[in-house]
């Protein structure tokens, strides 16, 4: 598949919609979670979605099998990739999708952080330092703002949603720096969920019965999320980092806040408070300077 230099009009827009995706993706599972128990499903979404993407390797003629040296970093991912989604999963079961989108999407900061940190050749520049800095402001607001109303959801989720934004940084910092990196990324996905779906099922067994008010509609949303988000979403993630500049793909992560927290708002009538609209500005703000490219120098 040939790469290029610069988005055109159909990265444009399917960024846009990768990005409308994940935005309405965070009130599925609200909705979801009120027919079923939050790590239970998450768990059946996880096999679901490796069920389709073990379907698409096949289809595409790849190839099955653990690359030597591998398997350790292939686990300890997959242990990422669950704990992100068991805290998702609970932070929106006990606060909002508006609070959740902002503290959520904020997952590039403490990647750069942590890349900061750990991989050589990924140093802050002030550009980025300044990002990180106006972001992490903006989370830090949105942990601190709170009505005294129920609606509004609680502390205990939004630090759900913030183990969940961590948790999510984990998976390309450990790909950068372990064994992965060697890996194939329609192998990682299988990795990421073929490993996660067994250890999300088990650990809902410490969090109530798996069925609440079921419905056939939250049925057809945890096909829609394992086929739809999970499988098709992030494999066609892959594939515009593999035509398109990654910094290019990456400038487009504003908008992923910007929608969850619009339909959060529009579908599920959420309150959007004056300082969850500062936190929304800042967190996008922080993340346009964290993904934007330097100037070339000639």
């Amino acid at each position: 598949m040939a790469s290029r230099e610069d988005l055109d009009g159909f990265g444009v827009a399917a960024l846009v919609g990768f990005s409308l995706l994940l935005g309405f993706n965070q009130v599925l599972i609200k909705f979801a979670n009120t027919g079923l128990q939050p790590v239970f499903w998450a768990g059946i979404r996880s096999l679901g979605a490796a069920a389709c993407i073990a379907g698409w390797i096949w289809f595409s003629g790849g190839r099955f099998g653990i690359a030597p040296g591998t398997a350790r970093a292939g686990l300890v991912t997959g242990l990422i990739f669950a704990f992100e989604f068991l805290m998702l999963f609970l932070a929106l079961d006990l606060t909002t999708v508006v609070r959740t989108s902002v503290i959520f999407y904020s997952m590039p900061v403490w990647l750069a952080l942590a890349a900061h940190l750990l991989v050589p050749g990924e140093r802050l520049n002030p550009q980025k330092a300044v990002g990180l800095l106006v972001a992490f402001c903006g989370v830090c607001w949105a942990l601190a703002s709170r009505s005294s109303g129920t609606a509004d959801g609680s502390l205990a989720g939004d630090l759900c949603a913030l183990a969940a934004s961590i948790g999510w940084a984990g998976i390309p910092l450990s790909t950068r720096i372990t064994a992965m990196r060697r890996v194939e990324p329609e192998i990682q996905l299988m990795w990421h969920v073929s490993v996660s779906g067994p250890v999300l099922l088990v650990a809902s067994l410490l969090f109530g019965p798996w069925i609440r008010d079921f419905e056939i509609s939250h049925g057809l949303v945890v096909v829609f999320q394992s086929v739809v988000v999970v499988a098709g979403g992030f494999l066609g993630w892959l594939y515009l980092l593999k035509r398109y500049p990654t910094a290019s793909v990456a400038s487009f992560s504003f908008l992923a806040p910007l929608f969850g927290a619009g339909f959060g708002w529009l579908l599920l009538d959420e309150p959007m408070t004056i300082d969850i609209w500062w936190s929304l500005v800042l967190v996008a703000v922080g993340l346009v300077l964290i993904n934007r490219p330097q100037p070339r120098r000639r």
